[in-house]
């Protein structure tokens, strides 16, 4: 049924076109005129100059035999993580990869090739289907910019798929909510040798409050991280603004809040203590604080019909599907905070967001046979 041959070639071509976030613009064409040559209708929002980027979320709609039933939605991205321009596909012993200089770019093209192959298949064995409402966003690398930037009044549809995760028998049904953290402490800079005293060392504030705090896993639903650390423009000079980012992630949102909230007091108290310990007529040092929500959480029930549409399917193909908790956000969260509820599925890649990522074409393969099915049971609701 699947046209190995034809996924795979289509797969490489698409790998091949460069698109890292907000450079997604050729492969937006290429998948406009693929699409409107399956006859969808297609559209691109007006996201692009909203996250800087240079084309939109790509919106495929197609009709189905069945026009009278809900759409469903099925969902990738275009755009890919750096080293990601000037890919050179490798194949071998059924495994694409790159050479080794770049990531291979299957996530999440893997899925723009199954989504397509899986349309011309439905097309080519004139098989039932109902509306489908492909939804191909970008710069979900670079914090999920496309669907927080999507029009959502062009969505019909009330719940579907994401193809954005490597388990090709897995759906992804639970996955955190996140919080960015950035803090500014502002110091006071003076000659280091000369007159250290006269200064407020800034990167040292921000050390000590990092010390107070807890990082990596905190128990089995909640995760902190500080990631980014700036600050500093010479050694011999006392440091007089550091900036410091860092996220935390939970399953649960009062965790969410009371973890946030931690890593908020251990800076607020830091500064506060050394205020009180050298009182200052400046106002120094001085702590500027910006939380907000990267992305709310994904918590679909094991009995709603997305996932049981996706069970019966891979029971239909002699497979078992497992409901899955994932520790990363995608799209499906942000789709599921507007009220479109969107199980992940996998695509078989691997070590993504690396240069040692792979993918079987047998995986591959075995993805559109599941899309496949879940587009015939969907077509008989």
């Amino acid at each position: 049924m699947v046209n190995n041959e034809r996924l795979g070639e289509l797969f490489k071509a698409l790998i091949q076109i460069d698109s890292v976030s907000k450079k997604e613009g050729a492969i937006a064409e290429t998948l406009r005129e693929i699409f409107e040559s399956l006859g969808a209708q297609v559209v691109i929002d007006g996201a692009g100059p909203k996250v800087g980027g240079d084309t939109g979320n790509l919106i495929a709609r197609f009709k189905g035999t069945r026009t009278e039933i809900e759409p469903l939605m099925l969902n990738a991205h275009m755009d890919t993580v750096l080293p990601g321009e000037g890919i050179k596909v490798l194949f071998s012993d059924g495994t694409f990869t790159s050479d080794g200089s770049t990531i291979l770019g299957a996530d999440d093209k893997s899925a723009l090739a199954v989504i397509i192959e899986a349309i011309r298949v439905l097309q080519e064995r004139k098989l039932a289907s109902g509306p489908l409402e492909v939804v191909v966003t970008i710069c979900e690398e670079v914090g999920l910019l496309g669907a927080k930037n999507l029009d959502y009044s062009l969505i019909k549809a009330k719940h579907g798929y994401s193809l954005d995760a490597a388990d090709t028998d897995g759906i992804v049904t639970r996955a955190p909510c996140a919080n960015h953290i950035q803090f500014k402490i502002h110091g006071r800079d003076a000659h280091a040798g000369a007159a250290p005293e006269k200064g407020i060392n800034a990167i040292h504030l921000a050390s000590r409050a990092i010390s107070e705090i807890r990082v990596g896993r905190i128990d089995e639903e909640t995760t902190a991280n500080i990631g980014l650390i700036e600050g500093g423009r010479a050694t011999n000079i006392v440091p007089d603004l550091v900036t410091v980012a860092g996220e935390v992630r939970s399953h649960s949102p009062d965790k969410l809040e009371e973890e946030t909230q931690k890593i908020v007091r251990s800076f607020e108290r830091r500064v506060l203590n050394y205020k009180e310990e050298f009182p200052s007529d400046d106002g120094l040092p001085r702590l500027e604080t910006e939380v907000r929500q990267d992305f709310s959480d994904l918590k679909i029930p094991e009995d709603h019909p997305v996932v049981i549409l996706a069970k019966e399917a891979a029971s239909g193909l002699g497979r078992e599907m497992k409901a899955k908790t994932s520790g990363g956000g995608s799209d499906a969260n942000i789709f599921f905070g507007h009220g479109i509820v969107t199980g992940v599925l996998g695509t078989g890649m691997k070590d993504m967001h690396t240069v040692r990522e792979s993918i079987r074409l047998d995986d591959m393969v075995k993805s559109v046979e599941l899309l496949l099915e879940i587009i015939r049971l969907h077509a008989k609701l």
